[in-house]
């Protein structure tokens, strides 16, 4: 047993624990940011809900718009480059929290920081497929999403301190989200490059192959995707609604739940990343997520008509096969991203998964909200069929996605990166065998929770 323990603690690599440590950090500043946002936004600021709604509303939509031109910048100019660069603008936005005073400031801010976000996330995405060896990357990146669930908890702690501190402790909170990842845009830097880090002295090329944006087989993958992690609507929003109005358990259970589900995306993803390597398998990892995603509507709307300890335990259960739809879908998403991208476009790929997970999943919390509140249990049938629906659907568009790489991409460059690192590719600046520099970090982009 301690031996089966001690190989999911220990990293697959010595680059997947430099990548993990970086998650930590990132997520710790992040989530300690964000797991006190409302009272900072409320308290500190001064803002209504509305002005606090339409603000983050007007954000989201900005990152919609920049998510495709900012892949394409990574490609153009590296993706560890644009990572670093993302890292410090966000660390100096982060700078700027304390002094907002308005409405106007608040919304330019946040604009500024999901702009930046989109960056990060298209970079981090590129970086990671362009670096990790292929026979690595999902249990590798199952290890970095265990690390970055330990960071968010360790975040919302630190969050719920300066909160119990009060106002004047909770203002200047942003400041070690600034230094952490002020840090980290330096340690990026420290990285190995990745293929499309190295430059040359010749003026560097458009990169080959068809854009992104005309890839329909991809859009639709990463639309269904999203289709898919609308579990985590039912997570955080819809459930725990339907706990509190239509149940008779404890209103406490809410936060007990979401515990549990931390714990085991702590726990639990480098044992459903085991034997996903290819887009079979990640498609059966798929038929798991949307078996357990429908057998937790399945079990919720069993809650409206149970009393006492059997709607608790029934709410336990919910929770645990969520999470697993959630790991499951985690773990099949890794794939498809190193399967059914264009090698040489993998910054613009990134940017356009963006585009497609967001129309995937934008309507959910209205849709699902209403089914769940309105319709009861039609309603929870419903959301079940919607998310089969995409499940069933997610087989024909990647096999239409593996047609359009075989047309668009020649056939070596599809083996190189399938088996590893281009031949003719120059070494990197740091081998990925020497040991983890105490202090060494790099920043990251949390996956859709």
């Amino acid at each position: 047993m301690l031996t089966a323990l001690r190989t999911y603690v220990t990293p697959p690599s010595t680059l997947a624990g430099r990548l993990s440590v970086q998650s930590l950090l990132f997520a710790t500043g992040d989530g300690a940011f964000l797991a006190g946002s409302a009272v900072y936004f409320g308290v500190i600021l001064g803002l209504s809900l509305g002005q606090v709604g339409v603000g983050l509303t007007v954000a989201a939509i900005a990152s919609f718009v920049v998510a495709v031109p900012a892949g394409k910048l990574v490609d153009w100019f590296g993706p560890k480059r644009m990572w670093s660069l993302s890292a410090v603008v966000q660390g100096a936005l982060f700078l700027a929290w304390p002094f907002i005073d308005g409405f106007p400031q608040f919304v330019a801010i946040a604009v500024a920081m999901e702009v930046a976000g989109s960056l990060a996330g298209a970079a981090h995405g590129a970086y990671v497929l362009d670096v990790l060896p292929p026979g690595q990357r999902v249990e590798s990146r199952a290890y970095m999403y265990s690390a970055l669930n330990v960071g968010f908890s360790l975040g919302a702690f630190l969050s719920g301190g300066a909160i119990a501190f009060g106002a004047d402790v909770l203002r200047w909170a942003p400041l070690l989200t600034s230094v952490l990842f002020l840090v980290n845009a330096v340690a990026i830097l420290r990285l190995p490059n990745a293929t499309h880090d190295v430059r040359s002295n010749e003026p560097r090329p458009q990169p080959e192959g068809p854009p992104a944006i005309r890839n329909r087989s991809w859009l639709a993958v990463t639309f269904l995707t999203g289709v898919l992690w609308s579990n985590q609507v039912l997570l955080h929003t819809v459930i725990p609604l339907w706990l509190v109005i239509e149940t008779d358990a404890p209103h406490e259970l809410v936060a007990v739940l979401f515990a549990t589900n931390t714990v085991m995306c702590i726990v639990l993803p480098r044992l459903t990343a085991r034997g996903i390597r290819d887009v079979d398998t990640a498609l059966r990892a798929v038929r798991l997520s949307a078996l357990f995603f429908a057998l937790t509507c399945l079990v919720t709307l069993a809650t409206h008509e149970t009393v006492g300890w059997v709607t608790v335990v029934l709410f336990f259960v919910g929770h645990i096969v969520l999470t697993w739809a959630e790991l499951y879908l985690s773990a099949s998403g890794w794939t498809f991203e190193a399967e059914l991208m264009d090698p040489r476009r993998r910054g613009d790929y990134q940017g356009v998964s963006e585009l497609g997970n967001t129309l995937g999943r934008f309507w959910a919390p209205a849709v699902y909200g209403f089914l769940a509140m309105e319709w009861g249990a039609v309603g929870w049938l419903i959301i079940a069929a919607i998310v089969s629906a995409a499940a069933a659907a997610m087989h024909p568009a990647t096999r239409a996605g593996r047609r359009y790489l075989e047309q668009h991409v020649p056939a070596d460059v599809l083996a190189d990166a399938r088996a590893g690192a281009p031949e003719d590719a120059p070494p990197p600046a740091t081998t990925l065998t020497e040991p983890l520099d105490p202090g060494t970090t790099v920043t990251d982009t949390p996956v859709p929770r």
